[in-house]
């Protein structure tokens, strides 16, 4: 797998600690831990993760 570019959200603190970073390809979108960057990371189909940004919006 080609490198990942990941990047973290616009809300996050200055710290950058608890972040999530998200990493966007093709067909997938890449979840991990920016404190693990070497650690486990979710893969989601991109389908799945707009869902996922439409529902936690609408929750804030």
């Amino acid at each position: 797998m080609a490198e990942l570019t990941w990047f973290k959200s616009s809300y996050s603190g200055s710290q950058g600690d608890d972040c999530v970073e998200v990493a966007v390809r093709e067909a997938a979108i890449h979840v991990r831990d920016s404190k693990h960057e070497g650690g486990p990371m979710l893969m989601v189909r991109r389908s799945d993760w707009a869902r996922f940004v439409r529902t936690a919006g609408r929750s804030v």
